[in-house]
Protein backbone atom coordinates (compact mmCIF):
# COMPACT_ATOMS: atom_id res chain seq x y z
CA UNK A 1 0.00 0.00 0.00
CA UNK A 2 1.87 3.16 1.01
CA UNK A 3 5.08 1.23 1.75
CA UNK A 4 7.29 -0.17 -0.97
CA UNK A 5 6.21 -3.74 -0.24
CA UNK A 6 2.99 -5.42 0.75
CA UNK A 7 4.59 -7.81 3.18
CA UNK A 8 4.58 -6.88 6.85
CA UNK A 9 7.59 -6.77 9.09
CA UNK A 10 10.43 -4.60 10.32
CA UNK A 11 13.52 -3.10 8.81
CA UNK A 12 17.00 -3.24 10.26
CA UNK A 13 19.39 -0.28 10.18
CA UNK A 14 22.89 -0.61 11.59
CA UNK A 15 21.88 -3.65 13.62
CA UNK A 16 18.91 -1.88 15.19
CA UNK A 17 15.35 -2.93 14.39
CA UNK A 18 13.01 -0.11 13.45
CA UNK A 19 9.29 -0.31 12.88
CA UNK A 20 7.75 0.34 9.51
CA UNK A 21 4.98 2.92 9.39
CA UNK A 22 1.37 1.81 9.29
CA UNK A 23 0.24 0.91 5.79
CA UNK A 24 -3.00 2.15 4.25
CA UNK A 25 -4.93 1.89 1.00
CA UNK A 26 -6.06 5.43 0.32
CA UNK A 27 -5.66 5.81 -3.43
CA UNK A 28 -5.17 3.59 -6.45
CA UNK A 29 -2.09 5.71 -7.17
CA UNK A 30 -0.49 4.21 -4.04
CA UNK A 31 -0.14 0.88 -5.84
CA UNK A 32 2.58 -0.12 -8.27
CA UNK A 33 1.88 -2.63 -11.01
CA UNK A 34 3.58 -5.31 -8.93
CA UNK A 35 1.42 -4.52 -5.91
CA UNK A 36 -1.77 -4.56 -7.98
CA UNK A 37 -0.74 -7.94 -9.39
CA UNK A 38 0.00 -9.29 -5.90
CA UNK A 39 -3.40 -8.13 -4.63
CA UNK A 40 -5.23 -9.64 -7.60
CA UNK A 41 -3.32 -12.92 -7.36
CA UNK A 42 -4.17 -13.18 -3.66
CA UNK A 43 -7.79 -12.33 -4.48
CA UNK A 44 -7.90 -15.31 -6.83
CA UNK A 45 -6.86 -17.55 -3.95
CA UNK A 46 -9.42 -15.91 -1.66
CA UNK A 47 -12.11 -16.34 -4.30
CA UNK A 48 -11.72 -20.10 -3.99
CA UNK A 49 -12.82 -19.81 -0.35
CA UNK A 50 -16.28 -18.76 -1.54
CA UNK A 51 -16.72 -22.17 -3.13
CA UNK A 52 -15.89 -24.06 0.07
CA UNK A 53 -18.53 -25.42 2.38
CA UNK A 54 -16.87 -23.74 5.36
CA UNK A 55 -15.92 -20.22 4.26
CA UNK A 56 -13.46 -19.41 7.02
CA UNK A 57 -9.72 -18.84 7.31
CA UNK A 58 -7.94 -18.25 10.64
CA UNK A 59 -5.66 -15.59 9.19
CA UNK A 60 -6.91 -12.50 11.07
CA UNK A 61 -8.05 -14.14 14.28
CA UNK A 62 -7.70 -11.63 17.12
CA UNK A 63 -7.75 -8.61 14.79
CA UNK A 64 -10.52 -6.00 14.91
CA UNK A 65 -11.79 -4.21 11.81
CA UNK A 66 -14.26 -1.32 12.07
CA UNK A 67 -16.39 -0.39 9.05
CA UNK A 68 -17.06 3.31 9.55
CA UNK A 69 -19.57 4.39 6.92
CA UNK A 70 -20.83 7.97 6.90
CA UNK A 71 -22.71 7.34 3.65
CA UNK A 72 -25.22 4.63 2.79
CA UNK A 73 -23.81 1.50 1.21
CA UNK A 74 -24.93 -2.05 0.57
CA UNK A 75 -22.30 -3.71 -1.61
CA UNK A 76 -19.13 -2.18 -0.21
CA UNK A 77 -19.97 -2.36 3.49
CA UNK A 78 -21.43 -5.87 3.24
CA UNK A 79 -18.47 -7.19 1.27
CA UNK A 80 -15.95 -5.70 3.71
CA UNK A 81 -17.92 -7.23 6.59
CA UNK A 82 -18.00 -10.66 4.94
CA UNK A 83 -14.32 -10.37 3.96
CA UNK A 84 -13.28 -9.61 7.53
CA UNK A 85 -15.42 -12.37 9.02
CA UNK A 86 -14.22 -14.99 6.53
CA UNK A 87 -10.68 -14.09 7.60
CA UNK A 88 -11.78 -14.58 11.26
CA UNK A 89 -11.42 -10.91 12.22
CA UNK A 90 -13.83 -9.28 14.65
CA UNK A 91 -15.84 -6.86 12.52
CA UNK A 92 -17.83 -3.91 13.86
CA UNK A 93 -20.11 -1.78 11.68
CA UNK A 94 -20.70 1.87 12.55
CA UNK A 95 -22.90 4.10 10.39
CA UNK A 96 -22.84 7.87 10.40
CA UNK A 97 -26.47 8.02 11.46
CA UNK A 98 -25.74 5.84 14.46
CA UNK A 99 -22.51 7.54 15.50
CA UNK A 100 -21.83 10.60 17.61
CA UNK A 101 -21.32 12.67 14.46
CA UNK A 102 -25.12 12.80 14.22
CA UNK A 103 -24.99 14.61 17.59
CA UNK A 104 -22.50 17.15 16.35
CA UNK A 105 -19.20 15.45 17.17
CA UNK A 106 -16.37 16.16 14.76
CA UNK A 107 -14.98 13.49 12.43
CA UNK A 108 -11.64 13.71 14.22
CA UNK A 109 -13.14 13.07 17.64
CA UNK A 110 -15.22 10.18 16.32
CA UNK A 111 -12.35 8.33 14.65
CA UNK A 112 -9.95 9.06 17.51
CA UNK A 113 -12.50 7.59 19.93
CA UNK A 114 -12.94 4.46 17.84
CA UNK A 115 -9.19 4.06 17.34
CA UNK A 116 -8.58 4.45 21.09
CA UNK A 117 -10.45 1.19 21.60
CA UNK A 118 -7.48 -0.61 20.08
CA UNK A 119 -8.87 -1.47 16.65
CA UNK A 120 -6.47 -2.67 13.98
CA UNK A 121 -8.11 -1.25 10.84
CA UNK A 122 -10.66 1.36 9.87
CA UNK A 123 -12.55 0.91 6.61
CA UNK A 124 -14.09 4.30 5.96
CA UNK A 125 -16.55 5.87 3.54
CA UNK A 126 -17.19 9.59 3.75
CA UNK A 127 -18.82 12.26 1.61
CA UNK A 128 -15.76 14.54 1.76
CA UNK A 129 -12.95 13.98 -0.73
CA UNK A 130 -9.69 13.38 1.12
CA UNK A 131 -11.37 12.30 4.36
CA UNK A 132 -9.67 8.89 4.45
CA UNK A 133 -6.24 10.45 3.95
CA UNK A 134 -6.87 12.90 6.77
CA UNK A 135 -8.01 10.12 9.10
CA UNK A 136 -4.84 8.15 8.34
CA UNK A 137 -2.88 11.09 9.80
CA UNK A 138 -4.86 10.98 13.04
CA UNK A 139 -5.04 7.32 14.01
CA UNK A 140 -2.59 4.51 14.72
CA UNK A 141 -4.56 1.97 12.69
CA UNK A 142 -4.58 0.82 9.09
CA UNK A 143 -7.03 2.87 7.02
CA UNK A 144 -8.80 1.63 3.90
CA UNK A 145 -10.57 4.17 1.72
CA UNK A 146 -14.00 2.72 0.90
CA UNK A 147 -14.97 5.84 -1.06
CA UNK A 148 -14.29 9.49 -0.30
CA UNK A 149 -16.63 12.00 -1.89
CA UNK A 150 -16.10 12.24 -5.64
CA UNK A 151 -12.41 11.43 -5.27
CA UNK A 152 -11.54 7.70 -5.22
CA UNK A 153 -12.70 4.17 -4.46
CA UNK A 154 -9.58 1.99 -4.84
CA UNK A 155 -11.02 -1.41 -3.85
CA UNK A 156 -13.80 -0.96 -6.44
CA UNK A 157 -11.17 -0.44 -9.13
CA UNK A 158 -9.31 -3.55 -7.99
CA UNK A 159 -12.42 -5.71 -8.10
CA UNK A 160 -13.39 -4.31 -11.49
CA UNK A 161 -9.95 -5.16 -12.88
CA UNK A 162 -10.10 -8.61 -11.30
CA UNK A 163 -13.52 -9.28 -12.84
CA UNK A 164 -12.52 -8.13 -16.30
CA UNK A 165 -9.30 -10.15 -16.22
CA UNK A 166 -11.20 -13.25 -15.16
CA UNK A 167 -13.26 -13.04 -18.36
CA UNK A 168 -10.88 -11.35 -20.82
CA UNK A 169 -7.47 -12.45 -19.63
CA UNK A 170 -4.69 -9.87 -19.43
CA UNK A 171 -5.84 -6.28 -19.73
CA UNK A 172 -2.62 -5.26 -21.47
CA UNK A 173 -3.71 -3.45 -24.64
CA UNK A 174 -7.42 -3.99 -24.00
CA UNK A 175 -9.77 -1.09 -24.67
CA UNK A 176 -12.06 -0.15 -21.78
CA UNK A 177 -14.73 2.51 -22.21
CA UNK A 178 -16.00 4.18 -19.01
CA UNK A 179 -19.30 5.89 -19.73
CA UNK A 180 -21.63 8.23 -17.88
CA UNK A 181 -21.60 10.56 -14.92
CA UNK A 182 -17.87 11.17 -14.67
CA UNK A 183 -18.18 14.42 -12.72
CA UNK A 184 -19.78 12.88 -9.64
CA UNK A 185 -18.11 9.47 -9.72
CA UNK A 186 -15.38 8.35 -7.32
CA UNK A 187 -15.11 5.09 -9.28
CA UNK A 188 -13.81 6.63 -12.49
CA UNK A 189 -10.57 8.07 -11.09
CA UNK A 190 -9.56 4.85 -9.32
CA UNK A 191 -10.48 2.72 -12.32
CA UNK A 192 -8.60 4.95 -14.69
CA UNK A 193 -5.45 4.71 -12.56
CA UNK A 194 -5.67 0.94 -12.03
CA UNK A 195 -6.54 0.10 -15.64
CA UNK A 196 -3.69 2.24 -16.94
CA UNK A 197 -1.36 0.59 -14.41
CA UNK A 198 -2.31 -2.79 -15.90
CA UNK A 199 -1.69 -1.57 -19.44
CA UNK A 200 -5.25 -1.06 -20.65
CA UNK A 201 -6.32 1.66 -23.07
CA UNK A 202 -9.10 3.76 -21.56
CA UNK A 203 -11.66 6.07 -23.13
CA UNK A 204 -13.92 8.23 -20.97
CA UNK A 205 -17.28 9.01 -22.57
CA UNK A 206 -19.84 11.49 -21.27
CA UNK A 207 -21.85 14.54 -22.27
CA UNK A 208 -19.83 17.75 -21.93
CA UNK A 209 -21.80 18.72 -18.82
CA UNK A 210 -20.69 15.56 -17.01
CA UNK A 211 -17.01 15.73 -17.93
CA UNK A 212 -14.80 16.66 -14.94
CA UNK A 213 -13.13 20.06 -14.88
CA UNK A 214 -9.68 20.01 -16.48
CA UNK A 215 -10.32 16.65 -18.17
CA UNK A 216 -8.44 17.53 -21.36
CA UNK A 217 -5.20 18.43 -19.60
CA UNK A 218 -5.59 15.35 -17.41
CA UNK A 219 -6.04 13.09 -20.45
CA UNK A 220 -2.98 14.52 -22.16
CA UNK A 221 -0.88 14.04 -19.04
CA UNK A 222 -2.00 10.49 -18.20
CA UNK A 223 -2.57 9.12 -21.70
CA UNK A 224 -6.24 8.27 -21.98
CA UNK A 225 -8.87 9.30 -24.51
CA UNK A 226 -12.05 11.29 -24.01
CA UNK A 227 -15.14 11.47 -26.20
CA UNK A 228 -18.78 12.49 -26.37
CA UNK A 229 -19.99 9.97 -28.97
CA UNK A 230 -20.72 6.59 -27.36
CA UNK A 231 -21.71 4.98 -30.66
CA UNK A 232 -18.30 5.80 -32.14
CA UNK A 233 -16.45 4.22 -29.20
CA UNK A 234 -18.43 0.98 -28.77
CA UNK A 235 -17.17 -0.92 -31.86
CA UNK A 236 -13.58 -0.96 -30.55
CA UNK A 237 -14.34 -1.64 -26.87
CA UNK A 238 -13.40 -4.87 -25.11
CA UNK A 239 -15.21 -3.76 -21.97
CA UNK A 240 -17.83 -1.10 -21.34
CA UNK A 241 -18.27 0.21 -17.80
CA UNK A 242 -21.49 2.11 -17.28
CA UNK A 243 -21.54 4.56 -14.38
CA UNK A 244 -24.60 5.39 -12.32
CA UNK A 245 -26.18 8.79 -12.88
CA UNK A 246 -25.81 10.19 -9.37
CA UNK A 247 -28.85 12.41 -9.22
CA UNK A 248 -28.50 12.81 -5.45
CA UNK A 249 -25.22 14.68 -5.99
CA UNK A 250 -26.55 16.92 -8.74
CA UNK A 251 -27.74 20.47 -8.26
CA UNK A 252 -28.92 22.00 -11.49
CA UNK A 253 -29.58 20.57 -14.93
CA UNK A 254 -26.74 18.40 -16.20
CA UNK A 255 -28.95 17.02 -18.98
CA UNK A 256 -32.42 18.02 -20.20
CA UNK A 257 -34.39 14.84 -19.41
CA UNK A 258 -33.75 11.25 -18.38
CA UNK A 259 -34.96 10.10 -21.79
CA UNK A 260 -32.50 12.34 -23.63
CA UNK A 261 -29.66 11.02 -21.47
CA UNK A 262 -30.64 7.42 -22.29
CA UNK A 263 -30.85 8.20 -26.00
CA UNK A 264 -27.38 9.75 -26.00
CA UNK A 265 -25.46 7.78 -23.38
CA UNK A 266 -27.47 4.79 -22.20
CA UNK A 267 -26.45 1.23 -22.96
CA UNK A 268 -29.69 0.40 -24.74
CA UNK A 269 -30.69 -2.85 -26.41
CA UNK A 270 -29.62 -1.42 -29.78
CA UNK A 271 -26.20 -0.47 -28.44
CA UNK A 272 -25.82 -3.88 -26.80
CA UNK A 273 -26.45 -5.47 -30.20
CA UNK A 274 -23.94 -3.14 -31.85
CA UNK A 275 -21.32 -3.93 -29.19
CA UNK A 276 -21.68 -7.70 -29.50
CA UNK A 277 -21.79 -7.55 -33.29
CA UNK A 278 -18.47 -5.71 -33.33
CA UNK A 279 -16.88 -7.81 -30.57
CA UNK A 280 -18.74 -10.94 -29.41
CA UNK A 281 -16.35 -11.26 -26.44
CA UNK A 282 -16.92 -7.73 -25.13
CA UNK A 283 -18.12 -7.47 -21.53
CA UNK A 284 -20.32 -5.05 -19.59
CA UNK A 285 -19.58 -3.76 -16.10
CA UNK A 286 -21.41 -1.51 -13.66
CA UNK A 287 -20.24 -0.70 -10.11
CA UNK A 288 -23.84 -0.49 -8.90
CA UNK A 289 -26.39 0.34 -7.86
CA UNK A 290 -27.89 0.53 -11.34
CA UNK A 291 -30.53 2.90 -12.62
CA UNK A 292 -32.18 0.42 -14.98
CA UNK A 293 -33.72 2.17 -17.93
CA UNK A 294 -31.52 5.25 -17.48
CA UNK A 295 -27.82 4.49 -17.98
CA UNK A 296 -28.35 0.79 -18.69
CA UNK A 297 -31.24 -1.19 -20.16
CA UNK A 298 -32.47 -4.32 -18.43
CA UNK A 299 -31.47 -6.32 -21.51
CA UNK A 300 -27.87 -5.16 -21.10
CA UNK A 301 -27.78 -5.51 -17.32
CA UNK A 302 -28.93 -9.13 -17.54
CA UNK A 303 -27.13 -10.11 -20.75
CA UNK A 304 -24.66 -12.98 -20.91
CA UNK A 305 -21.93 -10.38 -21.40
CA UNK A 306 -22.83 -8.63 -18.13
CA UNK A 307 -20.34 -9.01 -15.27
CA UNK A 308 -22.40 -7.10 -12.72
CA UNK A 309 -22.93 -10.03 -10.35
CA UNK A 310 -19.38 -11.24 -10.98
CA UNK A 311 -18.21 -7.86 -9.70
CA UNK A 312 -20.18 -8.32 -6.49
CA UNK A 313 -18.67 -11.76 -5.96
CA UNK A 314 -15.18 -10.49 -6.72
CA UNK A 315 -15.66 -7.67 -4.23
CA UNK A 316 -15.46 -10.03 -1.28
CA UNK A 317 -12.33 -11.77 -2.59
CA UNK A 318 -10.54 -8.51 -3.38
CA UNK A 319 -11.37 -7.01 0.00
CA UNK A 320 -10.18 -10.18 1.71
CA UNK A 321 -6.92 -9.73 -0.19
CA UNK A 322 -6.59 -6.09 0.90
CA UNK A 323 -7.26 -6.87 4.57
CA UNK A 324 -4.87 -9.81 4.41
CA UNK A 325 -2.01 -7.74 3.02
CA UNK A 326 -2.59 -4.90 5.48
CA UNK A 327 -3.08 -6.97 8.61
CA UNK A 328 -1.74 -10.50 8.33
CA UNK A 329 1.54 -10.93 10.12
CA UNK A 330 1.83 -7.23 10.98
CA UNK A 331 1.35 -7.75 14.70
CA UNK A 332 3.64 -5.50 16.62
CA UNK A 333 5.05 -3.79 13.55
CA UNK A 334 4.76 -0.43 15.27
CA UNK A 335 5.92 -1.56 18.70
Amino acid sequence: MTTTALTAGRTTTGGATTARPRRHLLSSADLSREQVRELLDTAAEMHAVQKREVKKLPTLRGRTVVNLFFEDSTRTRSSFEIAGKWLSADVINISGKGSSTSKGESLRDTVMTVAAMGVDALVMRHSASGAAHQVSQWVDAHVVNAGDGTHEHPTQALLDAYTMEHRLGSLEGRHVAIVGDLTHSRVVRSNLITLRTLGAKVTLVAPPTLMPSGIRAWSERDGFAIGHDLDAVLPTADAVMMLRVQRERMSGGFFPTAREYTVGYGLTRARLDALTAANPDAVICHPGPMNRGLEIAADAADAAQSLVLDQVSAGVAVRMSVLYHLLAGSEGEDA
